[in-house]
């Protein structure tokens, strides 16, 4: 059976993701997965092992020690987990979601994900884990390996996430901007909201024909808006969607191969950090 699977960790992103995940699940009609994974530690990585520089008997010591430590730490790790889906599941409950799934795993956030992933409809995740949240420069590196690597649809949350009033779909004519298209003109996820569609290239024939073809696809479910504006994409869409109330930005994901992204940045991940707005990403 198809979900929302909804990724939660004990940063501030956790109630946006939940939000999301429950107007997702309301409009899809469909239940709620919540997943928190407690991640694994080597004891001696995390803490340094300086044991070799002192004698036989004090290194086995330590290494109890560090044993006893992150035991200790494990159980906390597993009661923070508990407490957090907890209160995630109440949240879900109170935005109308009726069935929900809680999921309490240890691993590989990431592998995690991707596992859990092969029945979810969406993926909601939040723009930064808990250890990078207020490093508002970047967004969190686990958050771009799951949208690489997933074949999901992720659904990015801000912060401060409400339910999405209207879209900006960013248009590129690439082929994940075309299936992004397809799911605006097609998933009830998207049903009667406005769409304004923008395009940030320079105007020339080839371009408006291609933005005019996209938008005669929309029109037929959606009132439409169409810009077509010279500049970089994080900046003119990003503007859009400061501007436009409510708004959810849609557009395809990570379209250049990964050398170019090292060579020349990456559209998308600029666009992520840039936008104080739910993203939805299509591969």
């Amino acid at each position: 059976m198809q979900n929302i699977l909804a990724c939660i960790d004990a940063s501030s992103y956790a109630n946006s993701v939940c939000d999301l995940a429950a107007w997702a699940a309301k409009r899809l009609e469909m239940p709620v997965e919540l997943l928190h994974v407690v991640q694994r530690k080597e004891s001696v990585t995390a803490r340094g092992d300086l044991s070799g520089a002192i004698g036989l008997g004090a290194k086995t010591d330590l290494m109890e020690e560090l044993v006893r430590l992150e035991e200790t730490d494990a159980r906390l790790q597993v009661e923070r987990g508990r407490a957090l889906l907890k209160a995630g599941e109440a949240r879900l409950r109170e935005g109308g979601v009726t069935e929900v799934r809680v999921l309490h795993r240890h691993g590989g956030i990431v592998e995690t994900i991707l596992e859990q992933e092969a029945d979810a409809r969406v993926v909601v995740i939040g723009k930064r884990g808990g250890s990078h949240e207020f490093a508002t420069d970047h967004i969190g590196s686990k958050i771009e390996r799951v949208v690489r690597a997933s074949t999901k649809p992720i659904l990015i949350a801000n912060r401060a996430a409400q339910a999405p009033q209207s879209v900006v779909f960013a248009y590129d004519a690439s082929p994940a901007a075309d299936r992004a298209l397809e799911r605006l003109v097609n998933s009830p996820l998207f049903a009667a909201m406005p769409v304004h569609i923008v395009m940030a290239d320079s105007e020339n024939d080839a371009h408006r024909q291609a933005l005019t073809a996209a938008t005669s696809q929309l029109e037929a479910a959606h009132a439409v808006t169409a810009t077509l504006e010279k500049g970089k994409a994080e900046e003119v869409i990003a503007d859009i969607v400061a501007k436009t109330p409510g708004a959810m930005l849609v557009m395809g994901a990570y379209g250049h191969s990964r050398l170019r992204t090292l060579i020349v940045g990456s559209t998308t991940t600029a666009m992520i950090r840039t936008v104080h707005a739910p993203v939805f990403l299509v591969r």
